[in-house]
């Protein structure tokens, strides 16, 4: 699979990203990935994408090893290393911290459309978010798309270690500034109180949004 990689500064980390071309995949591609049997019956979407997060997170980690597949799907990172992996259309991220039980998370959505916006908004934030988000003076749709993207990076970031699924409704957003923005957690989770305080950092790419814990 055709591949580039480059890399940019986002809070202080230093954020790999692979931009492949999905039409030059072949199954072979695969086997460099030492976990490749389990992504046999997967569509070819799916191990493209694989594939390139993987990338990016070989990348990133500098060294001769690559993040295998949790029970859950979750990325498996060597010992002492913290990580998460994102993509979205034809990009994967990855972005690492030598901190074992760091959070980390990182999620990169394209932008919804006015119309999107609206029709999804109720799935991703209630009535108090929107009326935060409303008053940050960025156009709705662009606030929702960080709302989502927030939320998906606090998720990756705390599932190794509270070992659960979390809804939209598991955090509000709170605030959203220009390059920042902050989550509650709105019930406790293993080792985190309900109220829990989280500020993402994020930024606009093209007609991306990204969003870094």
């Amino acid at each position: 699979m055709h591949t580039t990689h480059s890399t940019f500064s986002l809070a202080g980390h230093t954020v790999h990203r692979i931009i492949f071309d999905p039409t030059t995949f072949t199954d072979a591609d695969l086997l460099w990935l030492p976990h490749y049997p389990q992504l046999a019956r997967a569509g070819r979407k799916r191990k493209a994408e694989h594939l390139a997060g993987r990338i990016a997170a070989a990348y990133a980690l500098n060294e001769p090893t690559v993040p295998g597949i949790g029970p859950s799907g979750e990325p498996l990172w060597p010992q002492g290393i913290s990580g998460s992996i994102t993509h979205s259309g034809t990009q994967a991220m990855a972005v690492v911290t030598r901190e074992k039980h760091a959070l980390i998370g990182i999620d990169c959505e394209t932008c919804l459309s006015d119309s999107e916006a609206r029709e999804v908004k109720e799935g991703i934030i209630d009535a108090q978010e929107a009326r935060v988000l409303s008053r940050q003076g960025c156009p709705f749709a662009l606030a929702l798309t960080l709302a989502f993207s927030a939320k998906e990076s606090l998720f990756k970031a705390l599932f190794p270690q509270v070992n659960t699924f979390m809804g939209f409704d598991s955090a509000r957003i709170i605030m959203l500034k220009e390059e920042t923005l902050t989550l509650a957690l709105s019930r406790p989770l293993a080792g985190f109180d309900e109220h829990t305080l989280f500020t993402l950092h994020w930024k606009r790419d093209t007609e991306r949004v990204i969003t870094l814990l």
